[in-house]
């Protein structure tokens, strides 16, 4: 099995989807105003979003992005205007990860994990 695609809601599609051009992402299905999807510059997956009245309360979504040069990503985004609750910085689960919202709210990660993204130290076997 293969994660292929996140949708999450906004109530304006076109703003948020001039914020996930902003941070790289490839439209490849333009619906407007109620739905689009992108590609990722990197891999397989890809990301939607989609047009809703009402945000959903409490739904805990996180999404997160993994870039090899999270520090130059994040000042790169940082000139275009993009806001970071928090500056990368390194975890004790032994990834880097800087801290955003979407428009919409979403919070966002982008991180980079390396190898200890899915063989931590601490695997079980």
């Amino acid at each position: 099995m293969n994660l292929n695609q996140i949708t999450v809601p906004s109530l304006d599609v076109e703003k948020a989807t001039a914020f996930y051009k902003l941070l790289g992402l490839k439209l490849i299905v333009d619906a407007l105003p109620r739905y689009v999807r992108f590609e990722c510059p990197d891999g397989e997956s890809t990301f939607s979003i989609h047009k809703v009245d009402t945000l959903p309360k409490d739904s805990g979504v996180s999404i997160y992005f993994e870039d090899d040069n999270l520090d130059t990503l994040v000042d790169h985004l940082k000139a275009k205007g993009i806001i970071f609750k928090s500056e990368p910085e390194d975890k004790s689960w032994l990834w880097r990860e800087a801290h955003l919202n979407d428009p919409d709210g979403n919070h966002i990660i982008l991180f980079h994990a390396g190898t200890n993204r899915k063989n931590p130290p601490w695997r079980i076997g």
